[in-house]
Order: structure tokens, then C-alpha cells, then sequence
């Protein structure tokens, strides 16, 4: 599949690694809808994108059917899925004010575990109807996963359980959906430049840049982005999930 004939839906597409996404594949020629809980972020990233904005909260299982309804109706199909969606949800089991919550772990679970669930099946429904390549291929589900799902640190008991159960149902996702033409692949990035980041001082970034073997630097959105046209574009690259990390292997804090 070209990147150039993608009718992509982009989740947390409002900013971070999903913008990037988003804006690359239209400035190559694809079409893209944004999702995410943000109304006004969403609405201001698709107006200097070129995209079309749709509000849903990923967790919630109404909302994300009707988007991807919406979706279609845009965009006459949907063929790429990217799912960015998520929240860092740090917190120790045991914190400084007691152990933590489980209605806060569950939170995090259902945005990030749950919500990248839910958009691949309402998604799926949709590929399934596409009309197939000359490959076979009617469409593609991306995750973002994270170096977390393997090498989880102090305070992401939370954030490491989704991120590994995101990169543990790609295989499975990837198996069941293959006769219908449709691949599912995962991307675990390493530490990034999202505007979480962008937000500490130069010093910090520089600091945990340097934790990076190599480039010791933290990673670049665009580069999330030209993994996904990558992916899409390898109709082999299935059922995989892909460290994009410079070689770090995160230390225990």
C-alpha cells in the first residue's frame, strides 16, 4: 500500500507522535482524520494539516464507533489505523500516600490498553469492506506500543502493563485478521520529543538524550512518522512489534 492512497485515522493525532503522523501523511498525498479527546487542539491540528478533526475519548466504546463511522463517511473508506492515544499514568504501586488506587490503574488500562482495542475493532469492521490491492490488502492497524512493555520502570506499574498488553495482542490481532488482508504491526518508541518533554528544561533533555546509545538524542516525531509510512508501505512487516529506540534499555529508575 503507498502512503500517497491512505485514508488514515490518526488517534491523539492532536499533537506528539500521532500529529506527525498525521501531517505527513497528507503532505504525501493521503487523507487523514484525527481523533482525540481534545476539541481544541484536535480542531487546530486538522485546520493547518488539511485533515478532518473528530472529538472521541478512545475509552469509550459508543464514541469510537461512531468516529470511525464518521471517519468513513469522510473519507469513503479507511485502510491505516494509527493508534497514539494514550496517557503516561505514572504512580508507584506503593506511593508516598498510600498504595495505589485501582480505579486509577484501571484508567490507564482503559485508555491505553482498552481504547487501542476498541479503535482496532471498529476500524477492522471497516477494512474488511475495502476493496483489495493487487497484494491482497485491504488495510493496517499500527499500535504504540513502548520500550516500558519490556524494560518497565519504577512508577510505570500502570503505564508498562498497557504497553506490554498492547504489544502482546498485535500477533494475535495479526493472525486473525489475515484473511481478510489486513496486518497489524506495533511500534515500541523509545524516549521522544512529545510535548511532555518539550515542556522541561533544555538540561533535562539534554540529560535524558544522553541515556541514548545511539543517536544520544531523544527521538524525533517525524521519525515515528516515517516508521508508519514504512510499515505501511512493506506489505511483509506483520505481526511485529518494533523498538525504535536508539539501543536504550531503560534502567530501573
Amino acid at each position: 500500500m503507498r502512503i500517497e492512497d491512505t485514508a488514515a485515522v490518526i488517534t491523539g493525532g492532536a499533537s506528539g507522535l500521532g500529529r506527525a503522523v498525521a501531517e505527513r501523511i497528507v503532505a504525501r498525498g493521503g487523507r487523514a482524520v484525527i481523533v482525540d479527546v481534545q476539541d481544541e487542539a484536535g480542531r487546530a491540528a486538522a485546520k493547518e494539516i488539511g485533515a478532518t478533526f473528530v472529538k472521541c475519548d478512545v475509552s469509550a466504546e459508543e464514541e469510537v464507533n461512531t468516529a470511525m463511522a464518521g471517519a468513513r463517511e469522510v473519507m469513503g473508506r479507511i485502510n491505516l489505523l494509527v493508534n497514539c492515544a494514550g496517557i503516561i499514568g505514572a504512580g508507584k504501586l506503593l506511593g508516598r500516600d498510600g498504595p495505589m488506587a485501582g480505579a486509577f490503574f484501571e484508567k490507564v488500562v482503559r485508555i491505553n490498553l482498552i481504547g487501542t482495542f476498541l479503535c482496532d475493532k471498529a476500524a477492522a469492521a471497516v477494512m474488511r469492506d475495502n476493496t483489495p490491492n493487487a497484494e491482497g490488502e485491504r488495510g493496517v492497524l499500527i499500535h504504540t506500543a513502548s520500550v516500558a512493555a519490556f524494560e518497565g520502570q519504577i512508577g510505570q506499574v500502570a503505564y508498562a502493563a498497557t504497553k506490554a498488553g498492547i504489544a502482546g495482542m498485535t500477533l494475535p490481532i495479526a493472525r486473525e485478521l489475515a484473511a481478510a488482508g489486513i496486518r497489524c504491526v506495533a511500534i515500541a518508541p523509545g524516549i521522544f520529543m512529545t510535548p511532555m518533554l518539550a515542556n522541561l528544561s533544555k538540561e533535562v533533555q539534554d540529560s535524558l538524550g544522553a541515556q541514548v546509545p545511539f543517536p544520544s538524542r531523544l527521538g524525533r516525531p517525524e521519525e515515528f512518522a516515517q516508521l508508519v509510512q514504512s510499515i505501511v508501505e512493506i506489505p511483509t512487516l506483520n505481526g511485529e512489534v518494533i523498538r525504535l529506540d536508539g539501543a536504550i534499555r531503560m534502567q530501573p529508575r
